[in-house]
């Protein structure tokens, strides 16, 4: 088992990875980063089109403000601390149109469907849509 244990641990460190606390923010760090394609990826594929879902840029900014405490608390390399200073303004910026996208849907008063934006009329039962009817509220 020797063997294994200098596979596994060479010169004691994991994988030959000197593990340490800031070295594990930046690895969670970059799973987190990539976990967002994942997510946009199933979203994607049970939709059968193009998604990316609000849990994409929620990952992105978790992600990419791991990656630049990182940066600035152990590498302090300049480079690195830029390529991840201002990343969070687009994911920031997308969550808010996402979020004023959501609210602007149309609710049927017939069937209860959530109808996009600016729609005249419910594509599951074709009745007019007001924009001013909030939906039923769970009470009812």
């Amino acid at each position: 088992m020797d063997w294994l244990h200098n596979l596994i641990f060479p010169g004691g460190k994991f994988i030959g990875i000197e593990w340490h606390f800031w070295k594990i923010i930046g690895w969670v760090g970059n799973m987190v980063f990539f976990s967002r394609f994942m997510v946009q990826w199933y979203a994607t594929e049970k939709l059968k089109q193009v998604v990316v879902p609000s849990a994409f840029w929620w990952l992105s900014i978790a992600g990419s403000l791991l990656l630049l405490s990182y940066a600035v608390f152990y590498q302090q390399d300049s480079v690195f601390i830029f390529a991840y200073a201002f990343t969070w303004i687009p994911y920031v910026r997308n969550l808010m149109i996402h979020r004023r996208h959501k609210k602007a849907h149309l609710h049927c008063v017939e069937c209860g469907t959530r109808c996009p934006p600016k729609s005249n009329f419910c594509f599951e039962c074709g009745a007019p849509l007001l924009p001013s009817i909030e939906p039923p509220s769970k009470a009812d």
